[in-house]
């Protein structure tokens, strides 16, 4: 069979059967980081990424894969849920803290060149090589190539290890290919994602110039997801998961120099049009340097697992042209959520250039990314690690035909992340101009403040959107369990769309420091319908769903929220009021959302959801080891 010796059929395969990876959903902010796992940071465009978010969720499945008993466990009980619940805790805590230096990245990054004009141009240089390594190979290397490993590891003499190096050999000899084509293609690569910037000479130059540095980061991502594949196929998973936390550090090290020997945006609200060639060059090498660091950091963990590269060009015959070949329908996923990103980054940088005309600065795509950054990171930690731990058995329950422990188990996944989402929704919504400026405005003056508002506000019209965004992502984990990916692509064809025709609505008709804003609120809009798609699509395929006790937990959960909701948010109103700038949003985050949650928390004690008993029955559990 498919999978590791001893191992149980993975994600819901039968013996002889190539082993199924559901592709994963690269959403924006694009970072080198994210695009690793969220392990990591940069989201991908601004400060997430999307190899982070890649590497932590593959690592993370794998990782509870192995450590699942041979025998599955019988649906339903108290024991199960224990088990799921402290299997996600112990992920989440590898994603929060990979997130955790992200976010301190992007409060150094936003101290040091802001997050108007000169933070967009660095914003776009950064989140090109990602979509650029995305939609080249990054979901086909996840998808496609890594069942082959896993494959080869099991049925050939040497362990795997020829097949492992023909693949390592050949992305690096295809990426770097593509490096030399981008370097030399950046001025066109920058006016398809980010026009506006390419319309000012000095905007232009100074963008090109750090997309230059920038993308020879496409080799060093491209290195480190396949390594990192390589080790988890071997049982080693801690390595991809942790890694991209020393490319935070090292970006960190970077942009603090910057500030440094420049001084941060305070002082010198620095621009395309005035920053140092040298400080230009500082950012570039420092973020290129940050990747080279993440990926060459995987070698040791290598030879620590067995695995001695020796380069090979004897790619014919060997099962890679294959495995392409298969990666059809993941390039159409990841091909269609790009498309619609596309559209987001085009116009978020036209609306940040013509409102900083205006006088109105920091409205654009770096403050789209930030307030992105924020909002996704309870997806990140809550839903991710807990379906993590939740497909591998939804996946045998389809192969074993039992439609009804995959509803039972999509049930589960809806109802228990929603205990975390839906309240961390209410809290952006009432909180989020008070968390912007917290985050991005440390120390600042009143420009630093009002750009960091504008980030809160991007926020809270983001809030309510997570809901259908975590919702989406545990429904489409129901049709991966039966290895339907045609499904999930149309549905995101329908996401992307909607999230382009949104913003588009808004370019027209808002005045352009509100267009961005708007369209934050378009793009929670666009997985709202996105739901409604897949619901019907989900319930055709398994019989129905669970559709009384997931929508008494979401209404008890709203029930809960909106008066805990506005508590939070009069508190924060009063504080400031009173303490005004940074401190006084920092002590409107810390009681106001203090006061929040308690309130929440005892309403919904008195509505008896239970998940979130369960969930806090754990909380308190590992608090008392």
């Amino acid at each position: 069979m498919g999978g590791y010796p001893g191992q149980q059929p993975q994600y819901g395969v039968q013996d002889g059967q190539r082993p199924f990876v559901p592709p994963i959903e690269f959403d924006p902010p694009l970072s080198e980081e994210e695009a690793t796992m969220q392990v990591a940071a940069v989201a991908v465009p601004p400060a997430v990424e999307p190899l982070a978010d890649l590497a932590e969720e593959r690592a993370a499945q794998q990782q509870e894969v192995a450590a699942e008993p041979t025998a599955p466990a019988p649906s339903g009980g108290g024991g199960k849920v224990a088990s799921l619940l402290n299997s996600s805790a112990i992920m989440a805590a590898g994603t929060l803290v990979s997130r955790g230096t992200g976010f301190l990245r992007t409060m150094v990054i936003a101290g040091a060149i802001g997050i108007a004009v000169m933070g967009d141009s660095y914003n776009a240089a950064n989140t090109l090589p990602t979509l650029l390594y995305i939609l080249i190979g990054g979901g086909a290397l996840n998808a496609v190539f890594v069942p082959q490993l896993v494959r080869s590891m099991k049925n050939d003499e040497d362990g795997g290890t020829a097949y492992a190096s023909r693949l390592l050999t050949l992305v690096m000899v295809g990426l770097g290919g593509v490096v030399f084509l981008a370097v030399l293609g950046a001025p066109l690569l920058v006016q398809l994602i980010a026009h506006p910037l390419m319309v000012d000479p000095a905007s232009a130059d100074t963008t090109v110039a750090l997309a230059r540095y920038c993308l020879p980061t496409i080799f060093f991502m491209g290195i480190h997801v396949v390594m990192g594949q390589i080790l988890n196929a071997r049982g080693r998973f801690g390595a991809m998961m942790w890694t991209p936390v020393l490319n935070n550090i090292v970006v960190i090290f970077t942009f603090g120099t910057y500030i440094w020997v420049y001084g941060g945006y305070n002082g010198t609200q620095v621009t395309p049009g005035n920053i140092s060639p040298e400080g230009v060059r500082l950012l570039g090498l420092g973020t290129l340097l940050g990747l080279a660091v993440q990926a060459l950091s995987m070698i040791p963990y290598l030879r620590a697992a067995g695995f001695h590269y020796r380069p090979r060009f004897d790619w014919r015959g060997h099962g890679l042209g294959k495995a392409a070949r298969l990666a059809k329908w993941t390039f159409f996923f990841v091909l269609a959520n790009q498309a619609g990103y596309l559209v987001i980054t085009q116009l978020a940088t036209a609306a940040g250039s013509a409102a900083e005309k205006s006088g109105h600065g920091g409205v654009g795509l770096s403050a789209f990314s930030n307030a992105l950054l924020i909002w996704q990171l309870p997806q990140a930690v809550i839903t991710v690690s807990i379906m993590s731990a939740v497909l591998p058995r939804l996946s045998r329950a389809a192969a074993d035909e039992d439609a009804g422990a995959v509803r039972d188990d999509i049930s589960y996944g809806l109802r228990t992340t929603a205990v975390a989402v839906v309240p961390a929704a209410f809290l952006f919504l009432s909180l989020g101009p008070a968390i912007g400026r917290s985050i991005y405005a440390v120390g600042g003056g009143s420009t630093a403040l009002d750009n960091a508002t504008n980030v809160g506000l991007m926020l809270s019209a983001f809030a309510l959107g997570l809901i259908p965004y975590s919702a989406q992502y545990v429904m489409l984990r129901g049709f991966y369990a039966y290895e339907d990916t045609r499904t999930p692509f149309s549905n995101t064809v329908w996401v992307a769309a909607c999230q382009a025709v949104f913003s588009l609505i808004c370019w027209v008709v808002l005045p352009s420091e509100w267009t961005v804003t708007g369209m934050s609120f378009g793009y929670g809009l666009g997985y709202a319908i996105g739901v409604m798609v897949a619901v019907p699509k989900l319930k055709k395929k398994i019989g129905g769903l669970d559709t009384k006790r997931i929508g008494r937990t979401y209404s008890r959960l709203a029930a809960a929220c909106v008066p805990a909701a506005v508590v939070g948010l009069g508190i924060s109103l009063a504080i400031q009021q009173v303490l005004g700038g940074w401190p006084g949003s920092v002590l409107s985050v810390v009681l106001g959302g203090g006061v929040q949650l308690v309130v929440f928390a005892f309403i919904a004690k008195r509505l008896r959801i239970e998940e979130l008993n369960a969930m806090l029955g754990m909380v308190r559990g590992r608090l008392g080891r």
